[in-house]
């Protein structure tokens, strides 16, 4: 029987080593202009998410009621 549980932190940094072989593996096959170009658009697509729900988020100052005071 396994005694680990899940999620423990030995697990997911073999995960993690995986994932990094995978990214190699891929930019061995496809190429590094490949590659890059595919990050280049990641961080550009995140970016303008983040742009995004940044400008969504702040609201704009009301303007301030002018009080208009007639002369006696």
């Amino acid at each position: 029987m396994n005694c680990r549980r899940h999620g423990s932190k030995p697990t997911i940094a073999l995960w993690m080593l995986v994932a990094a072989a995978d990214v190699a593996i891929i930019m061995a096959s496809t190429g590094l202009l490949v590659a890059l170009l595919l990050l280049t658009a990641l961080t550009v697509i995140i970016g303008g998410g983040v742009y995004a729900a940044r400008s969504i988020g702040v609201r704009e100052p009301q303007p301030a009621k002018a009080v208009v005071r007639r002369r006696a």
